[in-house]
């Protein structure tokens, strides 16, 4: 089922959460990711696999006025160079295995806890979960993960499931992509 299904059949609360978001943060490892990590030598680092999809789509978000980045336990050179250099989000936090700083700077800037939206995957993402306007995860996430959140998205980490969520953002708000007509 794609994005637009589901969103037809969300109870009205979800949708009505999706449309106060002004902010949405991703966990990197296991859902802006498969979860995988491997050694690149000292220069590079670990080095992670990520969805071009998923990159669109929060460049699709930030496009339309939303604030949009990652909070990640992770630190490395290929986190700092996706999400900072190449797709320019507004906040990479990284490094910090206890998030809630991050979520606490986000609140910092004047959003409010029912205005950001915020997809992990593990335990260690409970916290902002739990204080988050809209919560979601992705279909491997431990159960008590899937418990806390208001949404489990029916794709992988890393295959789709950011962007599933992005979409029910888009859909609730009215957000469509300026795509320039290209002649033939």
């Amino acid at each position: 089922m794609d994005a637009r299904e589901i969103f037809k059949n969300l109870e009205s609360e979800l949708v009505n959460k999706l449309k106060k978001i002004k902010a949405c943060a991703f966990d990197v490892d296991g859902v802006l990711t498969d979860g995988t990590v491997w050694w690149e030598g000292e220069e590079v680092g670990w080095n992670r696999t990520s969805h071009t999809s998923d990159g669109y789509g929060l460049k699709v978000l930030q496009r339309a006025g939303l604030k949009v980045g990652v909070i990640t336990g992770g630190n490395s050179l290929s986190i700092e160079k996706r999400y900072k250099e190449n797709l320019g989000l507004d906040f990479v936090h990284s490094g910090k295995e206890d998030k809630r700083y991050a979520f606490d700077e986000l609140l910092s800037t004047g959003l409010k806890s029912d205005e950001i939206l915020y997809m992990g995957d593990e335990f260690f993402d409970i916290p902002l979960l739990k204080a988050a306007g809209f919560s979601a995860t992705v279909s491997e996430a431990v159960g008590e993960v899937k418990d806390v959140c208001d949404y489990v998205s029916t794709l992988s980490g890393g295959r789709g499931a950011v962007r599933q969520v992005i979409d029910l953002v888009r859909y609730a708000q009215n957000i469509v992509p300026e795509v320039p007509d290209f002649p033939m």
